[in-house]
């Protein structure tokens, strides 16, 4: 099919969210292309182990959950395209979508372009990425097996990090800036029991300390001021998400931490143009929401489509 062929529905990012959007748009008759740089499952394909997302009774990992998704939409027609987005014109009628593989051109845009990992911000920690500092615990995790890891953060992510990584590193060390989680209750019998993890509570890192690779951490303390170091063979960093919304700067709508503006009816401050999943703005950012909004993006396009808003 020519790269000039206009479809009823580009599909940005091949995550839960995406995927489901093309499922849904293939199944209602739509003619819907996916739009994804890397492979099928996004953020969702590096998670170990999903035991969240119901039907899978004894779990399932991210990566073939996202073929799996990817395979559903497929079969029904949606077409998936491997290429890296790098402009985005929303204005235009139709949409433009310029791309490493040429521009595509679109009735309606689903943005599913998800969130990626927030950087601590310290000296170094880009050079070091890959020599012990990690932002993955399931894609990095085994490289620390039996030995000492610090987990820095202190919501779900980083808690769930520094479970699954206690059944690998001999010690697993979580400093967090305040002196209380703000994960889940669910995660904190697990980690009560968990006989490898110690707490560094109203600590902050300030500097990874290395030669190589990293050999430890610089922390201070938020109330004192003091400072500590404490010796580590490797960093994971898990201190919040950022949403990859560069295509859209200046287009869409975004709140005051970068997500784009949109409520449970994916709708963006632009006619035509959704966002799901990690991107927008909402309370709870899961696979199971992501997949409920993909499903409320092709209502609302089939709304769209039929002259609608």
């Amino acid at each position: 099919m020519g790269q000039s062929h206009i479809y009823d529905m580009i599909v940005i990012g091949g995550g839960p969210g995406g995927y489901t959007a093309a499922l849904y748009a293939a199944r209602a008759g739509l003619d819907v292309l996916v739009l994804e740089k890397l492979s099928a499952g996004g953020q969702m394909a590096l998670t170990g182990e999903i035991d969240n997302y119901p039907g899978y009774e004894n779990g399932i990992d991210g990566f073939t959950l996202g073929e799996r998704m990817q395979r559903q939409a497929e079969r029904f027609g949606a077409r998936t395209e491997y290429a890296q987005v790098e402009r985005a014109d929303l204005v235009s009628s139709p949409k433009v979508l310029e791309t490493s593989e040429g521009p595509y051109y679109g009735k309606t845009v689903v943005l599913a372009t998800g969130a990626g990992h927030r950087e601590l911000g310290v000296e170094n920690e880009e050079a070091l990425t890959g020599r012990g500092v990690a932002y993955c615990a399931a894609c990095d995790g085994m490289r620390y097996k039996g030995r000492t890891v610090v987990v820095v953060g202190g919501g779900n992510s980083a808690v769930a990090d520094a479970l699954a990584l206690s059944r690998i590193a001999r010690k697993v060390i979580l400093v967090h800036r305040r002196d209380t989680l703000r994960a889940s209750k669910v995660y904190h019998e697990p980690l009560r029991k968990a006989g490898n993890i110690a707490f560094c509570w109203n600590k902050t890192v300030t500097e990874l300390l290395h030669e190589q690779t990293v050999t430890g951490v610089r922390l201070k303390d938020v109330n004192t001021g003091e400072e500590t170091v404490v010796a580590c063979d490797g960093v994971f960093i898990s201190v919040g998400r950022k949403p990859a919304t560069e295509l859209v700067q200046g287009q869409l709508e975004l709140d005051r931490s970068g997500y784009i503006a949109a409520d449970e009816t994916t709708r963006t401050s632009l006619p035509g143009v959704y966002a799901v999943g990690d991107v927008r703005t909402k309370l709870v950012r899961q696979v199971v929401t992501a997949v409920a909004d993909g499903a409320a993006a092709v209502h609302m396009a089939e709304e769209y489509l039929a002259g609608g808003v």
